[in-house]
């Protein structure tokens, strides 16, 4: 792909800010590990020498927040002051740097805090890109020569695998068709199913409530958190079963609750409600422990999806390898971001295991949107076995929100990446001194052992300060 048609040239400039909104009020995302998440996001923003900009974000749950904006700020040397051309044709040595930095690799080589800061940039780098191109980001992938795309997939540890000549190959084979699929995309759109329903800290009478809304949308398939008490999950699982029926899907998210023998066990108990997976039942490292349960529970029709709390593309290779998950679940930037997922849809192609993303949190599923519609046109060429996850909170805050209909993704229109933010969206709930914030705190609704109140809020309380 010809990079003369770039107008800006280089990176002048790179900001981050710490947002997060207070989910936790309402018990949103609430489940058996995370009881008060407050759905939160690094928000990184990318300057050119001209008014091109990159939006880029990596989502958490609340306290830590700060530690991946502190580190977007200790590796933002590596991207600021580069020439465009340098990053765009190097794309894989690029993002080599960012996650081998030789000091930042430390205290995080390819994984957790460091491994969050890289997504946040790296994916603010590709929304520039598609921005400069005028597409969307999946039609940006779709658009690639296989080499090209290739090109920006770093294989080091992958290899013995997934070999780039491999890859390429897998992208050739798809070419044919790849018009039709995309149309496809653009009018019915993506397949997806929900989880708003399901969180554990929601009552049974809003859990009625939902499922029946949903249900009148048209949507068949639901998946609700288990993992705190096992008759509490059999009481609800029933509720859920008797409302959607045998006809619809039922999946169920222990969010790495259970021991390995545990999971197998509580499994058992709650087979009888047909469920199509679950997800994450145990460590997201422990690769061997997925492939045991998933031996002990594949004879009861019960499936085992993990991925979105997997570190890297090694975790990933070896699940693969072991046979040790029936559905892959990306998320877009729990790993090193875009660069990073591709390998893992690659991979996952060449052992015929289906993606079906994470999503939910703060623009998560504007995100993976893109990813799975690039799958479908240019890698898998079929929605059989695979969806896309949806949880309708906090699309407000996005100029271009994901858009369903049917209970389907359709496929963005607008140049980028779909995650820039309204600039009083991210006025408002910068923490910890967003209006928003401010507010709480002063009126006494929120609390939180680290800021809580402010020093700021002490102040005002005391009539030190004076803030409007």
């Amino acid at each position: 792909m010809a990079h003369a048609s770039y107008s800006p040239s280089r990176i002048r400039g790179l900001s981050v800010r710490d947002i997060r909104f207070p989910t936790s009020l309402e018990l949103d995302g609430s489940d058996a590990i995370h009881p008060d998440p407050d759905y939160s996001c690094a928000y990184v923003i990318l300057y050119t020498d001209t008014t091109f900009k990159g939006h880029g974000i990596a989502f958490t749950i609340g306290r830590g927040n700060e530690l991946v904006v502190a580190a977007v700020k200790s590796l933002s040397h590596v991207v600021v002051g580069k020439p465009l051309r340098k990053i765009f044709d190097d794309f894989a040595g690029i993002w080599r740097a960012l996650t081998s930095e030789s000091q930042m690799r430390w205290v995080g080589p390819e994984k957790g805090v460091i491994h969050l800061a890289v997504a946040a940039i790296t994916n603010a780098l590709w929304d520039l890109w598609a921005r400069i191109e005028h597409k969307p980001l999946w039609k940006l992938l779709a658009d690639m020569e296989p080499e090209r795309l290739v090109s920006t997939i770093d294989f080091r540890y992958i290899g013995d695998v997934l070999k780039k000549e491999e890859a390429i190959q897998m992208l050739k084979d798809m070419q044919p068709g790849k018009e039709v699929r995309e149309e496809r995309m653009l009018s019915r759109g993506y397949p997806a199913y929900t989880t708003a329903a399901g969180w554990l800290g929601y009552s049974e009478e809003k859990i009625e409530q939902l499922l029946k809304g949903f249900m009148s949308q048209g949507w068949r398939h639901f998946k609700i958190k288990v993992g705190q008490d096992l008759e509490d999950d059999k009481r609800r699982c029933k509720i859920v079963r008797k409302i959607i029926g045998d006809e619809r899907t039922l999946m169920v998210d222990a969010n790495q609750k259970w021991d390995v023998d545990q999971a197998i066990e509580w499994m058992k108990e709650l087979a009888p409600y047909k469920p199509l997976w679950i997800e994450e039942p145990t460590s997201p490292d422990d690769v061997l422990g997925h492939t045991t349960i998933a031996k002990a529970l594949r004879p009861l029709g019960i499936g085992v999806a993990t991925g979105e709390m997997c570190h890297n593309r090694v975790i990933f290779k070896q699940l693969l390898q072991a046979g040790a998950i029936d559905y892959c679940q990306i998320d877009a930037c729990r790993m090193g971001g875009v660069n990073e997922v591709l390998s893992v849809y690659l991979m996952a192609k060449k052992f015929n295991v289906p993606v079906c993303p994470h999503a939910g949190g703060v623009g998560l599923c504007e995100m993976v949107q893109h990813l799975q519609m690039w799958d479908y046109v240019s890698v898998s060429g079929t929605t059989k076995d695979r969806m896309i996850e949806y949880v309708g909170i906090l699309s407000e805050h996005f100029k271009n929100p994901r858009r369903i209909n049917r209970c389907h993704y359709i496929a963005p229109k607008v140049p980028g990446y779909s995650v820039e933010m309204w600039e009083k969206s991210l006025l408002d709930y910068e923490y910890p001194y967003g209006p928003k914030w401010k507010k709480l705190f002063l009126d006494g609704k929120y609390r939180d052992p680290q800021t809580s109140p402010p020093p700021w809020v002490e102040r005002r309380l005391s009539g030190d300060i004076n803030m409007r």
